[in-house]
């Protein structure tokens, strides 16, 4: 199977999580770091879900398929194939965006491992065939691309928003902005800093 890679805005999304376990939980807690607005629906919870149910709202109940109505995204993570599999099933059905845990071929979309700074983020998969794999490459490319890189991305876009407004046309401009690649952090800082005295 082959997926399409993209970026989805989740703001107050509604993201449903039907189970309860550590699958489920780590899950959740992606979702929450997007900004999704994330229910989970379960008999039992880990006791990681008692310790955050401030930010995500916990359902102690036993699936049903209200509890999908007007999602933007599923995530069937029971310890329940059979059940995982109608959850997709219906999810099929009404167009939802589902996460089967158990069977990639039932799900629409699957879940990278994924490392972000700030606004940088590096995704991660092997389209299911070996999830170790992509954890390996995750803990190499987190060595490369440290907590430093949420200031420096966020430094570039405050440079390339004041370089698009000048007189150049876009041959000087992306000469401009592919020099500060070069630059460290410091270096943008000061650059940054020439810019807004100039306004």
């Amino acid at each position: 199977m082959m997926y399409y890679p993209i970026m989805l805005d989740l703001t107050d999304k509604k993201i449903t999580v039907i189970g309860g376990g550590r699958v489920a939980y780590r899950k959740a807690t992606h979702f929450l770091t997007f900004n999704g607005q994330v229910t989970v629906v379960s008999k039992k919870f880990v006791k990681s879900f008692e310790d955050s149910k401030g930010n995500i709202q916990l359902i102690q109940d036993s699936y049903r398929e209200t509890y999908l109505e007007k999602s933007y995204i599923v995530v069937a993570a029971t310890d329940d194939k059979a059940l995982n599999a109608q959850i997709g099933d219906y999810c099929q059905k009404h167009q939802i965006l589902c996460n089967v845990v158990s069977n990639p071929s039932l799900s629409s979309f699957i879940m990278p491992s994924f490392i972000k700074r700030g606004d940088l983020i590096i995704s991660i998969s092997t389209g299911g065939n070996s999830p170790a794999l992509a954890r390996r490459i995750k803990r190499e490319l987190e060595g490369k691309y440290n907590e430093d890189y949420e200031v420096y991305v966020k430094l570039l876009g405050q440079i390339r928003e004041h370089i698009v407004c000048q007189a150049l046309d876009e041959a000087e401009k992306a000469t401009l902005l592919n020099s500060l690649l070069d630059m460290n952090r410091k270096g943008l800082q000061f650059y940054l800093e020439q810019l807004e005295s100039m306004k």
